[in-house]
């Protein structure tokens, strides 16, 4: 009787390890196209399966049939997605075209600091993401794409809000901010303070601890001719100095999204390379006048 009750259980847990795992193609399939972040991301074979937690061979087989279809690409790099899945959002307010122009800048950002880079937009006070560029850092930070988050806590979005006239930025906002760490912005009066010195470093915007401990953003808007449409950053761990080193490149990345959408704001510059040591484009005095007025001086 022992034996038949060892057998039997054996048998159950085998029954629920296979239930565990998504029946059908359209659930895997599904599983699959959830584990890209966004129209940029980039993900080998064996991120995907990681990331869907599905065996390898049945990714590898599925992908192929993804590919065939053009639900996927797939290119020396790995896999990333294709015409059809891009083309769902076709009809989304000029979304998927500012998506589709800052895609290559995105990723080239992640390559050259190994941060994460995101692209968002801003509706009714919040930011939406809509791309999130990062590898495995990505999955520390609690940015998701099509994710909302108050755009004040962001630098991104506090870029975006910074090209606004402030009776726009009042009309999102009561007086009382709601915080999301002990260093988000608390009040209408400091959010407006912290604008005017994004606008005084013409459009960089920094953020450090606001958001989520322990990490740090920088971000800049995309603009049109009559303003701002996006807002794009790089987001890691909080260092010293790392942002002002990175902030040049996020700076020339946004002016070259906003004349790909918009080309009669100028011909698109050639992307700066990060270097080993932080850059001397700028001047140790104007280096030491952006750090005095980052965000988080009222802590």
């Amino acid at each position: 009787m022992q034996a038949v009750a060892v057998q039997s259980a054996t048998v159950q847990n085998t029954s629920e390890s296979k239930r565990e795992l998504p029946a059908s193609m359209v659930e895997r399939m599904t599983l699959i196209l959830d584990a890209f972040d966004g129209a940029g991301s980039r993900l080998t074979l064996e991120e995907v399966a990681c990331r869907t937690g599905l065996p390898r061979s049945t990714v590898h087989r599925i992908l192929d049939q993804m590919v065939r279809l053009e639900w996927v690409d797939h290119a020396s790099f790995g896999y990333c997605l294709g015409r059809r899945a891009k083309s769902l959002g076709a009809s989304d307010n000029g979304h998927s075209r500012i998506r589709e122009a800052s895609a290559p800048l995105l990723h080239e950002l992640h390559l050259q600091t190994g941060m994460v880079a995101h692209l968002a937009i801003l509706d009714r006070g919040d930011c939406i993401y809509l791309d999130k560029i990062g590898g495995q850092l990505a999955t520390t930070l609690t940015s998701r794409v099509g994710g909302r988050v108050p755009a004040y806590i962001t630098a991104c979005g506090k870029a975006i809000l910074a090209g606004l006239e402030p009776e726009h930025v009042d009309a999102f906002y009561g007086t009382h901010l709601v915080r999301r760490t002990e260093r988000t912005i608390p009040d209408l009066a400091t959010l407006h303070q912290e604008l005017g010195r994004i606008r005084q470093r013409h459009g960089l915007a920094f953020e450090t601890g606001e958001a989520q401990n322990g990490m740090a953003c920088v971000g800049a808007a995309v603009r049109s001719p009559v303003g701002p449409v996006a807002g794009i950053s790089l987001c890691g761990p909080a260092r010293p100095g790392h942002l002002e080193r990175v902030a040049p490149l996020v700076a020339d990345a946004a002016r070259d999204i906003s004349r790909i959408l918009h080309p009669e704001l100028g011909t698109p510059r050639r992307a700066r390379r990060v270097t080993a040591e932080p850059t001397q484009s700028w001047s140790p005095q104007a280096m030491e006048r952006l750090v005095a007025t980052q965000s988080g001086q009222w802590m």
